[in-house]
């Protein structure tokens, strides 16, 4: 029995250890409700853009180097969204808090014995066979985001943008996460608004002429060819708009004009690499039709 007490003691003690030094530290000044809300929506954007990032890797949209130069940028534009918070040296523990510590050093410990002397079976401690052993608790996974927190963000996002509509990021951003979403038509909306603010992105207008095409029933044919031709324009040899003007080409059966553009992009990314071995494989696809022809 005295045992057991001894073992009681040392564990509200651990206790202690854990509850004490949060309540005897010091409240500190936080953000303003905005700018967390603001954070929170960023973060969740720029997971989107990753996510969507990683979908254009493995659909040979992009090429390796540019992936990797895009989510850097992404990675940077993060860290500069959640590094800014500016932090307080903590003043002296106030009165109240030394207070509440010491209600909790003293009232913990007694408040555990009134109620194991009420509740609890103290008889059982003198026979431990009589004890059965509890199940075990089910691990419960980190929680995940769910997909209406997500869409609550961007919403956020899209209000901001109301209120700023020459925040050019923004827009990119509300596109992607609207893309990520397979929500094309508000996506291409979005992605029309960034092309104004920065006409000369070849990157951007291939985006929004993919999430164009999406959202008009998958076909590049029409304004989405057209905005693939004024990125090439911008940038003759952007690999994302190469690889939609291949496949553009490819839509209409003209096979040759498919392989040039596709071939294109094959010069810019190693042909073992997984996107080298996609477009390897379409090009050989369009051969194969040109020559059944």
């Amino acid at each position: 029995m005295i045992l057991f007490w001894v073992i009681c003691a040392f564990l509200i003690v651990i206790a202690l250890a854990f509850v004490l030094p949060p309540a005897m530290q010091p409240s500190q000044e936080t953000k303003t409700k905005a700018d967390d809300e603001r954070r929170e929506a960023n973060i969740a954007v720029y997971r989107d853009q990753l996510s969507e990032l990683e979908a254009d890797l493995r659909n040979g949209i992009i090429a390796e180097d540019q992936y990797a130069q895009d989510r850097d940028e992404i990675e940077r534009r993060l860290l500069e969204d959640t590094a800014g918070v500016s932090k307080k040296k903590p003043a002296a523990t106030p009165v109240n808090g030394r207070n509440t510590a010491y209600l909790l050093g003293l009232g913990i410990p007694f408040i555990a014995v009134i109620f194991y002397l009420k509740v609890g079976e103290p008889k059982l401690i003198e026979d431990p066979g009589a004890v059965s052993s509890p199940p075990a608790a089910a691990a419960s996974g980190p929680m995940e985001r769910s997909q209406e927190q997500i869409e609550a963000n961007v919403e956020k996002l899209a209000k901001k943008l109301e209120s700023n509509p020459n925040d050019a990021e923004g827009w990119l951003m509300l596109a992607r996460s609207y893309s990520s979403m397979e929500k094309f038509g508000e996506a291409a909306g979005a992605y029309a608004k960034a092309a104004e603010l920065t006409p000369k992105n070849a990157d951007l207008w291939a985006e929004y002429a993919f999430a164009t095409a999406m959202a008009s029933g998958k076909s590049l044919q029409g304004k989405p060819l057209e905005l693939i031709n004024h990125a090439l324009q911008i940038e003759p040899e952007n690999a994302k708009a190469l690889q939609l003007a291949g496949t553009a080409a490819f839509e209409v059966k003209d096979y040759k004009k498919a392989i040039d553009y596709w071939q294109r992009v094959l010069k810019k990314v190693p042909p073992e690499s997984d996107v080298g071995k996609a477009i390897t494989d379409r090009i050989n696809e369009a051969k194969t039709l040109a020559g059944s022809k």
